[in-house]
Order: structure tokens, then sequence, then C-alpha cells
């Protein structure tokens, strides 16, 4: 299946968002964002991450659901950066106005201007 447009999924991109990002956490997400290079993609990509600490794969799915929604309603992918939103198990629980809140949050804490 082919990548979703604005999806952040080459692993040299992944290697360097992770080694050059900013970090921005918050109770229910950490977000880690760099500026996108000229030479990468100038719109800006997003990627979602729920590691085995959520729980199972189905607890796990469901996360990345709700974090994809959280990131549409924030208006990503955002120009000009590259952005993971990593999941934290309280965000399962979260209602979206909390998830919405504690995202827009952690990206001002991780630079991102929109």
């Amino acid at each position: 299946m082919p990548a979703v447009r604005g999806t952040l999924t080459r692993k040299s991109d992944i290697e360097r968002l992770f080694a050059d990002g900013v970090a921005g956490r918050s109770h229910f997400l950490t977000v880690i964002a760099r500026p996108a290079g000229t030479t990468e993609d100038p719109d800006g990509r997003v990627m979602v991450v729920a590691g085995r600490g959520i729980g199972s794969a189905v607890r796990r799915n469901r996360a990345k659901r709700v974090l994809r929604e959280a990131v549409r309603r924030a208006g990503g992918p955002w120009s000009g950066y590259h952005v993971a939103v990593i999941a934290r198990p309280p965000a399962l629980a979260a209602r979206p106005e909390d998830l919405d809140a504690a995202l827009n949050a952690a990206l001002k804490r991780a630079g991102v201007e929109r």
C-alpha cells in the first residue's frame, strides 16, 4: 500500500528527525520536530508512532488513529517541518479537546511555527 501524501516514510528522514529534532512533551504525547531542508519536501511531513508500551496491537492502532485525527484537526502536516507524534499510554483515554490542547502545546515547545 503506498504511503499517504504528507507521511514521513524514508528511513534516512526518520533517523535524521530523531537525531536532530527538538522534542516537546505533554502528558498524552511527545512531538519531535525539525525544519525540512530545502532539498527535501518543503511542505513538511508527519509520522505517528505508538510503541509496545501502549499495549496490544489493537490499542496501538487505536492510539495512532486518535493521534492522526488530532494532527488533522491541528492543521498538519505543517509547512516546512517534519514532525513525529509519539503516543503515550494516557492518550487512549484522553478526550479529543485534551489531545488537541496537548498537541498544540507540544508543537509550540518543539518550535513548530504555524
